[in-house]
């Protein structure tokens, strides 16, 4: 079984493109995200960014906390 990461990431919605901007100095991070939040499709935006990022399968992504905010506590089981 793979080593498990947990970041906190920053949310920006309604974006022209969707980025991941990795934090350097213990802030969130921040992730643009170009869809609104309807019916879940900013959260499933935000997952496969961060699969994207790390490597791995959307699968190996979870929002632990904040599926409703804008401040969200994602781990990623990675390898």
């Amino acid at each position: 079984m793979g080593s498990r990461k947990t970041i906190l990431i920053r949310v920006k919605l309604h974006a022209q493109a969707s980025s991941l901007t990795e934090s350097k100095d213990g802030t969130p991070w921040l992730a643009c995200l170009k869809s609104l939040p309807v019916d879940g499709r900013a959260n499933q935006e935000l997952i496969a960014l961060v699969a994207r990022h790390f490597h791995c399968a959307q699968s190996a992504v979870l929002i632990t906390h904040g599926a409703k905010g804008r401040l969200k506590r994602v781990a990623i089981t990675l390898g």
